[in-house]
């Protein structure tokens, strides 16, 4: 989950600002089409169809479990680890992808269009130093807020991706203890659940003040 939530940060936030940044290109258009599709598929079915291509049909990776069946722990390499790993994150990145990066092409398109970007057009910024100077700060924070949002996740798991794959986690944790009547861990994985939350928003308030130190100048103000 840790490293899924990355990537898909990461690469929402990269196709966004290709998308704001070519509105009306066929790139944007690829990348709104992607989108889309994505955020409309559910997350058992995308991981299905990644189990029968790459597992069954080319037999790149493993089908399933976190490592090889009937091995010690002992006995699990490093490689090991990150083939049984590689699927469950391709399916979760690869669906988290969508939100941030449809967020981020709409706020990207709302900045180009800005009064104070003209003027810096008018001052002969473009491109890429356009982008760096005036137009990555204000896209982040939005971003920043709706990945954040999100960090409980990395806590509770992914019920059905682990299902799929028979990846051990505590997304299924929290199923058997449901199921079973097992209240104490059912409210242990619930509180510790919130406070990944809190963690994530409050990291998400650390960043918005190494990314615009003008917040720091207003909450001082406050």
């Amino acid at each position: 989950m840790g490293i899924a939530w990355v990537l898909s940060g990461v690469f929402g936030l990269i196709l966004g600002i290709l998308a704001g940044m070519n509105e009306g290109s066929i790139l944007d258009r690829i990348i709104k089409s992607y989108s889309f599709i994505l955020a409309s598929t559910p997350a058992f079915w995308f991981g299905l169809l990644v189990l029968m291509v790459f597992a069954a049909w080319l037999n790149w990776f493993p089908v399933g479990l976190a490592a090889p069946a009937g091995s010690l722990r002992g006995e699990v390499s490093l490689a090991d680890t990150f083939k049984h790993l590689f699927l469950p994150v391709l399916t979760l990145s690869i669906g988290g992808v969508a939100s941030i990066a449809l967020h981020t092409r709409e706020k990207m398109i709302e900045v180009l269009s800005s009064e104070f970007i003209r003027f810096a057009r008018a001052k002969g910024l473009s491109g890429m130093r356009l982008f760096w100077r005036h137009g990555l700060r204000n896209i982040s924070l939005p971003a920043i807020s709706l990945h954040f949002a999100s960090f409980g996740e990395l806590f509770g798991g992914a019920v059905l991706t682990e299902q799929v794959f028979s990846y051990p986690g505590l997304g299924q944790a929290v199923v058997r203890a449901g199921l079973g009547g097992d209240i104490p861990l059912l409210l242990g994985i619930t509180l510790f659940s919130v406070v990944f939350i809190f963690v994530g928003n409050f990291m998400a308030d650390l960043l918005y003040v190494v990314i615009d130190p003008r917040m720091k100048t207003k909450q001082a103000h406050d």
